[in-house]
């Protein structure tokens, strides 16, 4: 395996831990209706448990309420039921045509919460970025037992893959403050 397969490879893996921390910061709640907030709830719907955004379409039209208009009004029923059980807080409310969710203003001790959720989700997505450049490392010490690299270009790798690691945890650390001053601003 070449240096510039192994940086590919951990750049890669690294990318996919950003975007699963950038989808998990989605759902997490700020003063403003969000759809994120109720995209990733699943609908025992069809005798099946699917995704609400495959049932209906959901917007916000406005700063403190999301619409949810259900694809098929049979689901209506369904999709209240989810959202209740979520355990998202939020009491929807149905005129047989559409769903609409008030949300209500976060208070200072549940601001502090989702700051900490905030950087829980930031930590678990270093630690996955981490454990890429272990792989990374462990792939560039095989390559140079395989005589595949010198020792010079697996030392070389090395920087490279842990350059690599600091850019995307600067990347997780600012994306995760983004979110908490988007949390705590009234």
């Amino acid at each position: 395996m070449s240096t510039d397969d192994i940086l590919l490879d951990a750049e890669d893996r690294m990318d996919k831990a950003l975007q699963v921390l950038r989808a998990s910061l989605a759902g997490i709640r700020t003063g403003r209706a969000n759809p994120g907030l109720v995209d990733s709830l699943r609908v025992d719907a069809y005798g099946a448990s699917t995704p609400i955004k495959q049932l209906a379409s959901i917007g916000a039209p406005e700063p403190t309420q999301i619409v949810i208009r259900p694809y098929d009004a049979g689901t209506i029923k369904d999709i209240e039921k989810a959202i209740i059980s979520s355990g998202l807080g939020f009491n929807p409310q149905s005129d047989g045509r559409l769903i609409r969710i008030n949300i209500p203003p976060l208070s200072t001790e549940m601001r502090r919460k989702l700051v900490a959720r905030v950087k829980e989700l930031a930590e678990e997505a270093k630690v996955a970025i981490r454990n890429v450049r272990r792989d990374a490392n462990k792939a560039a010490d095989q390559a140079e037992k395989d005589k595949s690299l010198s020792e010079d270009e697996r030392d070389s790798a090395k920087e490279q893959i842990q350059e690599l690691t600091k850019d995307y945890e600067n990347k997780v650390t600012e994306m995760a403050k983004l979110r908490e001053n988007e949390v705590m601003e009234n």
